[in-house]
């Protein structure tokens, strides 16, 4: 996959992950850490190269954070 591929993805699919672990946990904090243990396993795994991933990974999960607690109230 290409560079742009894979920004595009971790613009979107970690702010997802956090309202769909939100759902199911009922915690936005668990549902937090289950989505950054998800991206660091990934990160281990090597399937981030290029360093400017983790900054949108970093965005992603707060945007997702925040819609979660938008979302609970």
């Amino acid at each position: 996959m290409d560079v742009f591929g894979k920004m595009m993805l971790a613009l979107f699919i970690p702010a997802l992950l956090v309202l769909l672990f939100t759902r199911i946990t009922y915690n936005r904090y668990v549902a937090l850490a289950l989505a950054i243990a998800l991206i660091a396993a990934s990160v281990y795994a090597g399937y981030t190269s290029p360093s400017i991933i983790f900054v949108i990974d970093a965005f992603s999960l707060t945007v997702g954070f925040w819609l979660a607690s938008k979302l609970k109230n």
